[in-house]
């Protein structure tokens, strides 16, 4: 998190606003911006954000970190790399488990519609 004038911690709504909108060329909704705020809202709410206590390093391609702020409108490293380790840790496996019930509901369920 980043540092008010107050010296106290932002939270993670505050670093990461969000406006959904839709793509000019295609009419598509820009959905990246709402799914970073989702993540670091449910991060936050899980105890993940607490104290900066850890440095990390590495060595990435350029390109590879463009695109991925340009994706997520993330503008700095520390929040993108903030993001995506929340993403990692907060994973519900649910391709793992959409897979694991496929074709498990009576096909003779009546759904009503």
């Amino acid at each position: 998190m980043t540092k008010a004038s107050t010296g106290k911690a932002k939270p993670a709504a505050a670093r990461f606003p969000v406006k959904v909108a839709r793509k000019a060329e295609t009419g598509e909704f820009e959905t990246s911006k709402a799914r970073v705020r989702a993540v670091m809202h449910a991060a936050e709410h899980s105890g993940l954000l607490g104290e900066k206590s850890k440095r990390i390093g590495g060595r990435i391609s350029s390109a590879l970190l463009e695109q991925a702020k340009k994706h997520t409108g993330i503008e700095t490293d520390t929040d993108l790399i903030e993001f995506a380790l929340a993403s990692v840790a907060l994973d519900d496996k649910f391709a793992e488990t959409f897979r694991k019930t496929r074709a498990t509901v009576d096909p003779t369920l009546k759904l009503g519609f």
